[in-house]
């Protein structure tokens, strides 16, 4: 594990880390709380802070509060304070405060590796929680709920002058896939496609059936490549299916994010491209704003209310 130390003695930090070291953890050292905070905030990966609860910039429990409350709630951190005190009320305070473990200054060797592996099994716990919480089962993809989180932190960023790019993928005849081959078959196309897009390495959720979203911090151009990369992954698949294997094929609706859009908007475009690509003969990347809209784009079911197309 990765362990954030905050100890303002320079001896005591070599001794806490010594202890954990030979266990085969990687200990950060800081005398300094703020600067601790900030490290946290950068290094997602931490998953045990050891703190004292007697600093000179604030107080351990202070830093305790500013990291629960400053770090995203779901974060897999487990918290120990440190204090050569051994008055109750202060430990009272740690773990009120969002303290998982109180230990005394110095700590004992079996005591502290004991405390360091309850901490591993709760936080290894924690991530597979926070996983289910985020990915839909059957693809791996993030599902409709976490897409629309990461895609309002990104929203943000495009804010501040980032390119942002929104896709949405529609397996073409999906339906009689299924209904040729059945629900088995239909599942396994779902995740062959759904392992290609995750290894695009950009956000993608399922938001329903066999519709896909992708959120690319590019411009169109770029987009465009990522897309079309996609969708020949996808038409080079062989799926296996009674009597042979079968292929699929992919349609791909394409919106650049423009400085008054919405997720919603945004999404809209895409979609309404989508249908374009579909009703031009599927298999195909449009994007927006690359064609004259009809009245058939005039409907939108909105991200709150997104369906796959069944029959598409």
């Amino acid at each position: 594990m990765r362990i954030a130390l905050v100890e303002p003695s320079r001896t005591n930090q070599r001794i806490v880390a010594g202890l954990i070291e030979p266990w085969g953890h990687e200990v950060y050292s800081f005398a300094d709380a703020p600067e601790a905070l900030a490290f946290l905030h950068v290094e997602p990966d931490v998953r045990v802070l050891i703190s004292s609860i007697e600093l000179d910039s604030m107080s351990g429990i202070q830093l305790v509060r500013n990291v629960r409350a400053s770090l995203e709630p779901q974060r897999p951190l487990y918290i120990i304070v440190m204090s050569s005190s051994h008055e109750r009320s202060k430990m009272i305070e740690a773990l009120d405060g969002g303290a998982d473990d109180y230990i005394s200054k110095p700590p004992m060797t079996e005591e502290l590796h004991a405390r360091l592996r309850a901490a591993d099994r709760i936080t290894s716990m924690q991530a597979e929680l926070v996983v289910l919480a985020k990915t839909d089962p059957l693809t791996g993809l993030l599902n409709r709920r976490a897409f629309v989180e990461a895609a309002q932190r990104l929203l943000e960023r495009a804010a501040t002058g980032h390119p942002l790019s929104a896709l949405i993928c529609d397996l073409d005849k999906f339906k009689s896939i299924n209904d040729t081959y059945g629900h088995e078959v239909g599942d396994l196309v779902l995740r062959k496609v759904s392992a290609e897009a995750r290894a695009l390495g950009v956000p993608a959720g399922r938001l329903g059936g066999e519709e896909f979203a992708f959120l690319v911090e590019a411009a169109s151009d770029g987009a465009i490549e990522l897309a079309e990369r996609f969708r020949a992954a996808v038409a080079e698949l062989a799926i296996p299916a009674a009597g042979g294997e079968i292929k699929v094929t992919i349609s791909i609706g394409l919106a650049e994010w423009k400085p008054a859009d919405t997720l919603d908007s945004l999404l809209r475009k895409a979609d309404i491209a989508l249908y374009e690509a579909k009703r031009s003969g599927r298999n195909r990347t449009i994007a927006a704003d690359t064609f004259p809209l009809a009245k058939e784009h005039e409907q939108w079911r909105g991200i709150a209310r997104m369906t796959a197309r069944s029959a598409s």
